[in-house]
């Protein structure tokens, strides 16, 4: 399974920014993604989950009323839309695949990582 992730790059605070994250290698579909993010020197923070249908999602506190996980099962692909960006949400966010279809609730149950896209607001 590859993950690709991309989108980002440099956006003012307030703006948004839309990041894709590709997959191959299996069914996707049938399994569930998530978006992570990480700053340098910090632990990966969970952001965003979605179920393999992508008619439930949840998210961290932080991207509640903010970003939008979505998917697009005939395209392979996970999307998070981020709105009302701040300089606090400058660092580089990667997606991941479970290999179950049901929604996680947090960080942990995934499998599958994929390389990361930097994501700059800038003040």
């Amino acid at each position: 399974v590859q993950l690709q992730a991309c989108g980002g790059g440099l956006v003012q605070a307030g703006g948004s920014l839309r990041l894709s994250c590709a997959a191959s290698g299996r069914t996707f579909s049938r399994y569930a993604m998530g978006w992570f993010r990480q700053a340098p020197g910090k632990e990966r923070e969970f952001v965003a989950s979605i179920n393999w249908s992508g008619g439930s999602t949840y998210y961290a506190d932080s991207a509640k009323g903010r970003f939008t996980i979505s998917r697009d099962n005939a395209k392979n692909t996970v999307y998070l839309q981020m709105n009302s960006l701040n300089p606090e949400d400058t660092v580089v966010y990667s997606c991941a695949a479970s290999d179950l279809p049901h929604l996680i609730y947090g960080s942990t149950g995934y499998k599958y990582w994929g390389q990361g896209t930097l994501v700059t607001v800038s003040s």
